[in-house]
């Protein structure tokens, strides 16, 4: 994958990134998300704090946070702590930031919607058709996407009944 892949641009900062091929996910560097969010002057030091303070607290997050090596400005590859999506969202509600706060925000407005939606499953299928059109796509379509979704659900339901077990073979008979 390029370099330019491999770097997002946020509020014109670099982070840098990496796609992991085998569990399907980005990977960002935890240093690069703290130097943007705090203007912290030592953003490792800032990390290795909150780190501790995490600890402390119980949280796993930074436990789980791997290494993996990134390319850096003198342009040498160094170990650097990265996180997934969802650690990364978990980091950025532990720091005390007026830039991480829009972030937090939208958290707690995901997580209250979610909830909504454990209540009334109708409400997951409503916003689903509400980003669909957004997206740009037919009322049709939408519809057809929607059946398309049931049909294989119940396809997969019935191999699984039917013993079923390993993502491989679904893999396999979808493919």
């Amino acid at each position: 994958m390029g370099q330019s892949k491999n770097v997002a641009i946020f509020q014109e900062s670099k982070i840098r990134r990496h796609w992991d091929e085998d569990k399907e996910l980005w990977h960002f560097s935890i240093i690069d998300v703290i130097a943007v969010l705090t203007k912290s002057a030592n953003p490792r030091k800032y990390w290795s704090v909150l780190k501790t303070r995490l600890k402390k607290e119980g949280s796993e997050v930074a436990t789980n946070c791997s290494q993996l090596k990134l390319l850096a400005s003198d342009g040498k590859k160094y170990l650097t702590d990265v996180a997934d999506t969802e650690q990364l969202l978990r980091l950025i509600q532990s720091i005390p930031s007026p830039k991480a706060e829009p972030f937090k925000l939208w958290l707690a407005q995901v997580g209250y919607q979610r909830l909504e939606e454990i209540e009334d499953p109708e409400l997951a299928l409503n916003r689903a058709m509400k980003t669909y059109l957004r997206k740009g796509y037919s009322r049709s379509w939408i519809n057809q996407r929607l059946k398309s979704i049931e049909i294989r659900k119940e396809l997969t339901d019935e191999w699984e009944d039917r013993g079923v077990k390993e993502d491989l073979e679904f893999a396999i008979l979808t493919n």
